[in-house]
């Protein structure tokens, strides 16, 4: 005779005892409600078989949501000390700062090759403000800084720098990013696009407004206490591996972005591009058809643009471009 097991619920009767076993759940009842079929047992031995199984499925139902009851605590008890474990158990990975939307947070799968563009050129080791302690400069860099201050004698580096650090402060600033963290800052450029914008209340609710104006004069009053001097390595490293060495080096207008985008968690942008005529500019000319600076040669205006909006399109800054 020929005996199945079928995974059917609970059911033992005794039609069909020659050809197929009594079915029941786990495995030792079934056998033994099968044995007392062959043996005709009466229906009241299988009720009671049934009636155990009942209680069985109960207590194992009862043990089963303790023991999902006991670990979901547990594990809500651990992450409370590190959260970064629950997220990266979700996929999410740890936040990148405590603003809603940070630049170097990554994004979704659907959104890697944005993030992997990014990531490519975004490397904050190459800090942008130079102190005593990163103040050391390879050799390519020191002759790239050199060439562009065409000087026939240099004098020392590091004896200018010993002086330097004299006057004004020598520690690193802005280093302190986390997840604890949300600084926003706002970058205003030059163009005409700012114009009647109204923008003025959007640019001073952020934590820090970084301005291009036109140069100044050739002595100004400044606290020596709050003196920032950018490093000639964060020069190098944004016209290499952002620029990737289109035009001379770069300019102010891209450098305060780089600057927002490696110090600060959410930068808005102000005052980059045209205006709404497509005219290029800026703010402060009376000719609106104004734009030759684009084609000096020593910044390449166009291609520092495009960077900005591809920031932009990736959603690592908000690009605000006039009326």
């Amino acid at each position: 005779m020929t005996v199945e097991f079928d995974f059917l619920p609970f059911f033992c009767s005794e039609e069909g005892v020659e050809d197929r076993a009594c079915v029941v759940y786990p495995w030792s009842l079934r056998i033994t409600c099968w044995i007392f079929n062959l043996m005709r047992v009466t229906d009241g031995v299988c009720s009671k078989l049934k009636m155990s199984l009942f209680w069985q499925r109960k207590m194992f139902t009862l043990m089963a949501l303790f023991c999902a009851v006991t670990f979901s605590m547990f594990v809500f008890s651990y992450t409370l000390r590190e959260p970064s474990l629950f997220r990266s158990a979700l996929g999410l990975g740890e936040s990148a700062c405590a603003c809603h939307r940070c630049i170097t947070h990554l994004h979704d799968n659907n959104d890697d090759e944005d993030d992997g563009w990014f990531m490519e050129r975004f490397n904050q080791s190459f800090h942008p403000l130079m102190s005593r302690k990163n103040s050391v400069l390879t050799d390519d860099t020191y002759r790239w800084w050199q060439w562009l201050q065409a000087e026939r004698n240099p004098s020392n580096l590091s004896v200018v720098l010993d002086r330097l650090f004299q006057l004004i402060p020598s520690e690193e600033n802005y280093v302190d990013s986390g997840p604890d963290r949300c600084r926003t800052c706002s970058v205003v450029g030059n163009s005409g696009n700012l114009r009647e914008s109204n923008y003025g209340s959007y640019i001073d609710s952020s934590h820090f407004v970084i301005r291009t104006y036109i140069p100044v004069i050739s002595r100004i009053k400044a606290n020596k206490d709050k003196v920032l001097i950018y490093n000639p390595s964060f020069l190098k490293y944004v016209y290499d591996s952002w620029l990737e060495g289109h035009g001379r080096y770069p300019s102010t207008g891209f450098l305060s972005l780089m600057f927002a985008v490696h110090v600060c968690d959410e930068v808005n942008v102000f005052g980059f591009g045209a205006d709404q005529y497509g005219n290029w500019h800026h703010y402060w000319e009376a000719n609106m058809l104004g734009g030759a600076f684009r084609h000096t040669g020593v910044h390449d205006g166009d291609f520092e643009y495009n960077i900005t909006l591809l920031l932009a399109d990736k959603h690592k800054i908000t690009l605000y471009r006039g009326v």
